[in-house]
């Protein structure tokens, strides 16, 4: 169950690129097969009971008040848990917090934590209960069969909670971790920055590589290495998903979309967005009525 619940893939559920799990009555069937790859960026904590988890080389034992943060695709070759395990755990990606980060700031913060943040961190009783209460607003807000407008609002102001908080937790107890990133790292960040703000204009890989004074291959190897896309992957992602958000609004037509999209017409962005939806715009603005 443990191994299912840190791999099923993020863009199968119906959350779109987070997913809030609390298990609060695990227990122990059978011996999980090792090893596995780890296929998400998560961020457990830990309610009761006791997990051991190995990532290559470094053995995490966590318990209660424990927080472990595990980088995707990482090399799980140990998990053994009690019967008594509860925890709370998140997982998301970078498309989710790309789209959904109020501030530059706290998607910083949140590139920090997916590439270069300690897994383990033991939290007062202070912390541990703001970081449950967030955990459980967060789950709460997935469940909730209230406008789906309102919720998508409220969830995206608890997930800058959520990446605040983490981000205080590691000043708080790790104040002389290494907060620079590699050279790789820092190119991937300035990717991510300038597609923010040239994604309605710019859709080809060609433009943000030239921007960065590297190859298109150079980019795309660059970013599949820091986040398991590449940038080609991001661009089409990040497209649809404005696409997405704005045909929510019904004070845009379809026409009106394709060209704040800068598509060349209605039709290509038609194509375009069938091509990585399943759906027609029209289709989608109807299933959202």
């Amino acid at each position: 169950m443990i191994r299912e619940i840190l791999n099923t893939e993020i863009k199968s559920i119906e959350n779109d690129g987070i997913d809030v799990v609390y298990i609060e009555d695990y227990k122990v069937k059978n011996m999980v097969s090792i090893p596995f790859s780890i296929s998400n960026f998560s961020v457990l904590l830990i309610k009761s009971g006791k997990m051991n988890i190995r990532f290559q080389d470094e053995t995490n034992i966590v318990s209660r008040k424990d927080l472990l943060v595990i980088p995707f695709n990482s090399i799980c070759t140990r998990l053994e848990t009690t019967d008594n395990l509860q925890l709370y755990l998140v997982r998301t990606n970078f498309d989710f917090a790309f789209n959904n980060c109020y501030e530059k700031e706290l998607l910083d913060a949140f590139s920090f934590l997916m590439l270069k943040a300690d897994r383990k961190i033991s939290l007062q009783e202070k912390d541990f209960k703001v970081l449950s209460l967030i955990y459980k607003l967060l789950y709460v807000l997935q469940n909730s069969n209230d406008k789906p407008e309102v919720i998508i609002k409220l969830r995206r102001i608890c997930f800058n909670l959520f990446i605040y908080e983490l981000k205080f937790i590691h000043s708080k107890y790790k104040p002389n971790l290494n907060l620079e990133f590699s050279r790789r790292e820092s190119i991937v960040m300035q990717f991510l920055t300038i597609l923010s703000i040239h994604l309605r204009k710019q859709h080809h890989v060609q433009f943000y590589a030239g921007a960065l004074f590297i190859t298109p291959g150079h980019l795309n190897k660059m970013v599949k290495e820091c986040t398991g896309k590449t940038a080609k992957e991001f661009i089409i992602e990040a497209l649809v998903n404005v696409a997405k958000n704005l045909l929510t609004d019904s004070s845009y037509s379809v026409a009106n979309i394709a060209n704040e999209l800068e598509f060349s017409s209605a039709e290509n962005f038609g194509v375009f967005f069938k091509r990585h939806t399943g759906m027609l715009p029209t289709e989608f603005r109807s299933n959202k009525k």
